[in-house]
């Protein structure tokens, strides 16, 4: 367990924790929840000891491995090959291994002395068990599952990770720490910078884990999935809800709603007993009364509520213009940033008036692309976009957070985007509409919070109201309030919608139709989320062809394949000393005891018989063979036991590989 005992943290002076004390107990799925620049983080520094508390302890057993995501990569890391870094998930592994190979070494060599050769082989019995419960022969296939199940390709394993970007060294870094196999488990946003086939699988993935895992995240989905304890990390304090994150939102609420009832009637007591001590302070006869009275008051203790984490910021959607019954129509479109490699190939896609479209699939699948050539922002290579009558875009790109120039105020963004020579009229109201009323409309784009970024973002697209709206990785920048404001914006909302996102939630609760990428060309599932997982999983059931990425994931490549049977070779090998030993023992036990028995037989029938006998003697005999007898079916179960185990963790490696 891990146990926080008045745990302070401070910063600047500041109270990022205050006297805490929780336990989270052995094999909890907690999620971590709570405001940004909370402490959430903090928390977890304090875990792995890179953090030391101010004041306060916290215990954590001395046996237990932890796996930890971090945000940085070590120096040394980013030359080393993609599988070679991903593989190395184990450090305990490497002295480990260098220790037994160097005990082979003398053993070759021989050692004369009995006792010395005995503690050499104890040692490298006990170095070899280790390192097989480690999982040394698993690593490295386990290590290029995990790497094509987050969307690497496996002709980039032999890649060093400096060639990748930031966000692909991040989806290596938690492929290593999922392989390590940790008694504890720390992830810090995982999913920040996965697409929605690789978050299934990391839930798929997590479910199964079997130690403690602590998740920080925004996205509901996994908090939902793999979750059954809430810590709510908020103005110093932790606060542990015994459920998921459904119960504690829910839980939370009903807290409030006890302590504002709590808090009015305490404030109605103060206030009754205020005004009786004012009343007879004055007059002698009740001057010890009013005394007593203030005395009451005194200890009266002020009802705190607790931060009110819900967002409270507008997103309201003006009704779209009018528009024809098709908004837009791709035909047999084909894209590609050079000539002769091609992203898209021939794409036929119709956009009724009053869709909601998801598109999914694989980071460089050709999401984003797909959007840029339907709003026009890049030029296909062959076929063409057409829009509908009077089809008004509005477009949000994935990067206009990070190009928004932080002088600039919110005014100046929004009027930036009106057509040339409208009138700035309605401005104001279009600002006040999205959370920028009076004064707020002056703030400068380099104070703005994440949710003030993007309602700034709709006001500059919706001060030409559009009928269709082309959103990617809108909900980059929101915490979850936010998010479900925006779903539920898009939810009511008439218009068309196309949209790319990785939140799974915001997609199951927005989208009625997915397009699901499957290069070079698309698939239509005409329906929800949940309609497009059972579908596909159909598709793929029935052999009809999916996209490379995804058969890979599915199926697994003929070299992974061949890396599979390789390892699975090399744990039988490692297995057959252990299976060979055992069994040997048990066979030694099995003679050992029926020689004993048939002894027992003997004496017992000595003793029955009608011959001349020291009776005596023979029961004495009797006796130890007896003894002899029990203890060796005791060295038998043990040995029977180990046996087994080594029988089970056989079928285990054909089950893992």
């Amino acid at each position: 367990m891990i146990d926080f005992k008045l745990v302070s943290k401070h910063y600047a002076g500041e109270p990022i924790l205050d006297a805490v004390s929780f336990r989270i107990n052995s094999g909890e799925r907690v999620g971590v929840v709570g405001p940004n620049g909370a402490g959430k983080s903090t928390l977890f520094g304090l875990i792995v000891g890179d953090i030391q508390p101010d004041r306060g302890s916290i215990d954590i057993p001395r046996d237990m491995r932890m796996g930890i995501l971090r945000q940085h990569l070590p120096d040394d890391a980013v030359n080393r090959p993609l599988l070679d870094f991903t593989a190395d998930a184990i450090p305990e592994l490497r002295p480990m291994t260098e220790e037994l190979h160097e005990l082979e070494k003398r053993l070759e060599q021989g050692v004369e002395d009995n006792a010395e050769l005995q503690t050499l082989l104890d040692r490298h019995g006990r170095l070899q068990t280790q390192i097989e419960h480690l999982g040394v022969y698993h690593l490295r296939v386990d290590a290029e599952q995990a790497l094509s199940n987050l969307g690497f390709h496996e002709e980039s394993f032999g890649n060093p990770l400096k060639s990748f970007s930031g966000g692909w060294r991040m989806r290596a870094a938690l492929a290593r720490v999922l392989i390590s196999r940790p008694d504890i488990l720390l992830l810090d946003e995982p999913s920040n910078y996965l697409d929605i086939p690789a978050i299934e699988w990391l839930c798929r993935f997590l479910k199964s884990f079997q130690g403690t895992l602590l998740l920080i995240s925004h996205d509901r989905y996994l908090l939902r999935k793999l979750t059954n304890i809430t810590l709510e990390v908020n103005s110093g304090q932790v606060t542990r809800y015994p459920g998921d994150y459904e119960y504690y939102r829910v839980e939370r609420e009903n807290r409030r709603r006890n302590l504002e009832a709590a808090k009015r009637n305490t404030d109605r007591k103060k206030e009754h007993l205020e005004k009786v001590i004012d009343r007879f302070r004055a007059k002698s006869s009740k001057a010890a009364q009013a005394k007593s009275w203030q005395k009451a008051l005194d200890k009266i203790e002020d009802v705190e509520l607790p931060d009110d984490l819900n967002y409270h910021g507008a997103i309201r959607f003006p009704a779209p213009p009018p528009g024809g019954t098709e908004a837009a129509r791709i035909e047999n479109l084909s894209f590609g940033y050079t000539p002769e490699k091609l992203i898209l190939q021939n794409i036929n896609l119709t956009i009724d008036a009053g869709d909601k479209l998801a598109f999914i699939g694989y980071n460089g699948m050709g999401k984003t692309t797909l959007l840029k050539l339907l709003v026009g922002r890049l030029k296909p290579t062959s076929g063409r976009v057409v829009l509908g009558h009077h089809s008004v875009i509005g477009y949000q790109a994935q990067e206009f957070a990070e190009l928004l120039t932080p002088e600039q105020s919110v005014y100046d963004v929004v009027r930036g985007a009106l057509p040339a020579g409208a009138s700035t009229a309605g401005l104001m109201n279009v600002l006040g509409s999205f959370g920028f009323p009076g004064d707020a409309a002056s703030k400068r784009c380099g104070v703005l919070s994440g949710g003030e970024k993007i309602r700034l973002l709709f006001a500059r697209i919706f001060v030409n109201p559009p009928n269709m709206l082309v959103l990617d990785e809108p909900t980059t920048h929101l915490d979850v309030a936010a998010r479900e404001l925006l779903q539920e914006a898009i939810r009511q909302y008439s218009g068309t919608v196309c949209l790319v996102s990785h939140d799974i939630e915001f997609v199951r609760a927005t989208a009625t139709g997915i397009i699901a990428m499957e290069p070079p060309g698309i698939r239509k599932y005409f329906g929800n989320y949940d309609y497009y997982l059972e579908k596909s999983a159909e598709l793929h059931a029935a052999g009809v062809p999916v996209h490379a990425a995804e058969a890979e994931a599915l199926n697994g490549s003929p070299d992974l394949a061949r890396n599979r049977r390789r390892a699975r070779a090399q744990a039988r090998n490692a297995l057959a000393g252990r299976k060979k030993q055992a069994q040997m023992r048990v066979d030694e036990l099995e003679d050992r005891l029926a020689t004993l028995e048939a002894r027992q037989s003997e004496l017992l029938h000595q003793l029955s018989g009608t011959e001349k006998i020291d009776f005596a003697a023979v029961n004495r005999t009797l006796a130890d063979v007896q003894k002899k007898i029990e203890s060796t079916i005791s060295e038998w179960e043990s040995a029977a036991e180990e046996l087994e185990a080594v029988r089970l963790e056989n079928e285990k490696i054909h089950q893992e590989f």
